[in-house]
């Protein structure tokens, strides 16, 4: 099967146009037509309805999906393969969630990496994306805030990141400060920030990632609710003070692994 076609579908999927999937592959919109076209010809089915408004899967084309994505998968882990360094005996492949490599993801790496012959491939992304990349058999190995549902992967609670409430000013209020910044950490961590901050104003600006916001009161000051590991030199360097009134929240943290890799030593785990 043309792999170019196979990866054009899964384009148009996640863009929603024919356009914005050309543009996505620096491609012309005719050779995305083509290839579609192709595909389409090849499975007997129609994948995919255009519209003025965009392009939407048809039943055939969400039944190809799933599919789609494992070839998607396995072809670029056969291409990492290939290239890896001669001599490489082993081929690790690990996923971290955006929000946990630093700590988390670099010492993953670090210990894996340190293994005699072991080329190893690094996939950052969401917890949605870690469990599309283990569906699609492209990773062995996870760090994520979810544990990856499937009978063949093997979902360890590896700790939790803890999550304290930092600010540029040391007598900074715990509660009703104009300067606070909301950081969504999901709903797990959501509901004990309710819980805790019930009767305080709703932030003026939210940020969905700890490191944005981070960069934010570098910047502009204010108080938020940040990962310990990511503000350890900040704290030490008198940039950042800890509330220590504050609640400190947590958010449970899973190495996913294939049951035919072993676990690896417990010594990657920061010491948070």
């Amino acid at each position: 099967m043309n792999i170019a076609a196979i990866q054009t579908f899964l384009a148009i999927v996640e863009t929603g146009s024919l356009a914005r999937a050309a543009s996505k592959l620096n491609v012309t919109q005719s050779t995305v037509t083509t290839r579609l076209k192709t595909l389409e010809a090849t499975l007997g089915q129609k994948l995919i309805n255009r519209s003025k408004t965009g392009a939407t899967t048809t039943n055939a084309g969400l039944r190809l999906q799933r599919y789609a994505e494992a070839i998607a998968g396995s072809w670029r882990q056969a291409r990492l393969e290939v290239a890896a360094p001669l001599g490489s005996r082993k081929f690790r492949n690990i996923a971290v969630h955006n929000d946990l490599w630093v700590g988390w993801g670099e010492g993953l790496f670090e210990h894996i990496d340190e293994g005699v012959g072991v080329a190893v491939s690094v996939f950052t992304g969401s917890d949605a994306e870690i469990t599309s990349w283990m569906d699609g058999n492209m990773v062995d190995l996870a760090v994520g805030f979810s544990p990856v549902p499937r009978p063949d992967v093997v979902a360890d609670r590896v700790g939790a990141d803890r999550l304290i409430l930092v600010s540029t000013r040391l007598d900074a209020p715990v509660r009703f400060d104009p300067g606070y910044v909301y950081v969504d950490y999901g709903d797990f961590v959501g509901g004990q920030h309710l819980t805790a901050f019930a009767d305080a104003d709703a932030a003026r600006l939210t940020f969905s990632a700890p490191g944005p916001a981070m960069k934010y009161l570098e910047a502009v000051g204010g108080t938020a609710y940040l990962p310990y590991r990511m503000v350890t030199n900040e704290l030490a360097k008198g940039r950042l003070f800890e509330l220590t009134d504050a609640p400190v929240f947590e958010r449970p943290v899973f190495l996913n692994r294939r049951s035919s890799v072993r676990r690896p030593d417990p010594a990657w785990i920061p010491a948070l």
